[in-house]
């Protein structure tokens, strides 16, 4: 696959955000987005290089985790798609990061989600437990942001999030991320269900309780995923962000400064560490 390392024609023009909309939404709501980030055209490459890897992944033991029924997550290598330091470079990304997490924020993931046809809905959860970081100096040290590579429809199981919720108290969470049904209702009164466009973008904090939903038509929902932290938040355990060499002397200065990986002559198959197995032990 080719990387390109600058393409300015995939940014549309987009307005500039206020620190304080930042903080507020992803303090607040715990979810903010932007609609058009990127074109189309862009978008639709990056789906082309997912569904090869998607492919390849599928192929090799241990390559795809399971994330419930007919849903999978793979961790991929940033050289693998042709847009990375696009997306890492993308004004609103770099300020939302700089804003929440500081300006001296670490990209520690990438990867991909595909809700298959046939996926159930999933139960509510967080992504890992809250730190003493959120609980007692309540302060978010980590975001995710998501870049849909279609366009999502109601019945292609779109991802539903309880806003607000990233600040409950997960003393009665199994392993800290899944909540007891007891509280489901909670959650399904806050629900929103998100159906971006291609091209469109949204980040969250991934202690705000949500959950991919019920996939019922033919097609897949493949969405590309970058996992952000602050210094010491140390969710980079949890993965392997690995670049050759040959890459990471393409890099910009001021992407390379961010990221919290290893550098390699050879990049070396990815083992998940995160595969968060609650989301394998049944649907909700």
């Amino acid at each position: 696959m080719t990387t390109l390392i600058a393409d300015p024609s995939a940014i549309p023009a987009s307005p500039d955000v206020e620190v304080a909309q930042i903080m507020s939404a992803i303090y607040g709501d715990g979810i903010l987005g932007l609609k058009g980030a990127f074109n189309r055209e862009w978008v639709r490459e990056l789906g082309e290089d997912l569904a090869v890897l998607y492919q390849a992944a599928l192929a090799r033991p241990g390559g795809a985790v399971g994330r419930g029924t007919n849903r999978h997550y793979v961790e991929i290598h940033p050289e693998d798609i042709r847009g990375f330091t696009v997306f890492v470079t993308h004004p609103w990304v770099r300020a939302v990061c700089g804003a929440v997490l500081g300006p001296q924020y670490q990209i520690v993931e990438i990867g991909f989600d595909v809700p298959n046809p046939g996926a159930k809905d999933q139960p509510w959860h967080r992504d890992f437990p809250a730190e003493h970081e959120t609980l007692i100096n309540r302060r978010l040290d980590s975001l995710a942001f998501n870049l849909t590579t279609v366009d999502v429809e109601a019945d292609m199981g779109p991802f539903e999030i309880a806003p607000g919720t990233q600040w409950d108290d997960p003393s009665s969470f199994d392993h800290g991320m899944f909540a007891p049904k007891a509280l489901y209702g909670r959650y399904e009164a806050r629900a929103q269900q998100k159906m971006p466009k291609m091209g469109d973008i949204s980040v969250r904090s991934a202690l705000t309780m949500h959950r991919g939903t019920a996939n019922t038509s033919s097609k897949a929902r493949p969405v590309l995923v970058l996992g952000v932290d602050a210094p010491g938040a140390g969710h980079h355990e949890k993965h392997d962000l690995q670049v050759t060499e040959t890459f990471c002397q393409t890099l910009p200065e001021d992407v390379r400064q961010h990221m919290l990986c290893r550098v390699l002559p050879q990049l070396e198959p990815i083992t998940q560490g995160h595969t968060i197995e609650g989301l394998m032990m049944g649907d909700a």
